[in-house]
């Protein structure tokens, strides 16, 4: 009798023991994936503080100069630094000082994009809350074609994009750029989801009030798809703050391309000021993450429902 009595126990005891291995190997290998995703990061905030010299010499090989004047990328030697031999802020200096090319090509990014966020959301947020609200055959008919245009391929959609464009004559300006981004569906389909769940007690409550549809919109429905639409505003800036196709199709003009299109083309450019131009470059989207951490989870958390 005393030995059944300690079976569970032991059996209680090993399972124990097995979910502690477990969290161990779990936490290693997390450890693992993060410092590979970190480390591209790291690495180039700690070359940024290197000198031009040093740089040179720990990927000469790799961006070496071929006969012809171009660049080539493979090497079998690459010294990896994570530390500088000395601290230099030589290249941020060049970059904000000497190369005012780099900062007007920084501005070119926060002027198409800021507009291309706020206008997107406020586009989605009309359209979602129309989709959620109506009732037909039509609506569901013109939701799935914001379905079909959001799994195509962005590439697909260029030269439809560049014929449009050129057709209203905007062909070459920053609004070939703003325009078709402000009408992307695919803020549309996650702002919908959201909307189609808010309780209808809601709604009808605020109808016995004597509250309009406006009045729901701007009072009720943003209000509770607040934390989503953040998450949304993260997504949409990280994506256009890094695009290079647009720019590239859409402007001729080189002094209205963005900064993501010279990282595109780090080996054609000075290598040495990349690393503090990517530095530079990744501040904006670090900051907003950082602000918006807690609505950006929050905004996951609530795609599969709203807190009643």
């Amino acid at each position: 009798m005393i030995e059944k009595a300690k079976t569970p126990k032991k059996k209680l005891s090993l399972a124990k023991k097995q979910q502690k291995v477990l969290t161990v190997i779990m936490t290693f290998f997390a450890l693992i994936a993060a410092a590979a995703f970190l480390m591209p990061t790291v690495l180039t905030i700690a070359n940024s503080f290197m000198s031009s010299t040093e740089i040179s010499a720990n990927y000469g090989s790799v961006f070496a100069t071929t006969e012809t004047g171009g660049k080539t990328f493979i090497s079998e030697k690459v010294n990896l630094k994570f530390i500088p031999d000395m601290v230099s802020f030589s290249q941020y200096y060049t970059v904000l000082f000497k190369s005012p090319d780099y900062l007007l090509k920084f501005w070119n990014s926060v002027i198409l994009v800021v507009p291309i966020v706020i206008f997107q959301l406020a586009v989605a947020a009309l359209a979602s809350y129309g989709f959620a609200r109506l009732k037909g055959r039509l609506k569901e008919i013109i939701f799935f074609v914001y379905i079909i245009v959001m799994l195509m391929p962005y590439q697909v959609t260029l030269v439809p994009n560049y014929l449009v464009s050129d057709a209203l004559g905007i062909l070459n300006t920053r609004w070939a750029i703003i325009l078709p981004a402000v009408f992307t569906p695919f803020s549309v389909f996650l702002l919908s989801k959201i909307m189609r769940r808010i309780p209808e007690s809601f709604i009808e409550a605020a109808k016995l009030d004597g509250a309009g549809e406006l009045q729901i919109f701007l009072y009720i429905a943003l209000p509770l798809c607040k934390s989503v639409m953040y998450s949304v505003a993260i997504l949409v800036f990280i994506d256009y703050w890094n695009m290079v196709e647009q720019p590239l199709i859409l402007l001729s003009d080189q002094n209205m391309y963005p900064l993501s299109v010279f990282l595109s083309k780090i080996n054609s450019g000075e290598i040495g000021l990349a690393f503090a131009v990517a530095t530079i470059y990744m501040i904006p989207t670090l900051l907003m993450f950082l602000y918006g951490e807690d609505y950006l989870v929050e905004g996951i958390a609530y795609s599969g429902g709203i807190k009643g």
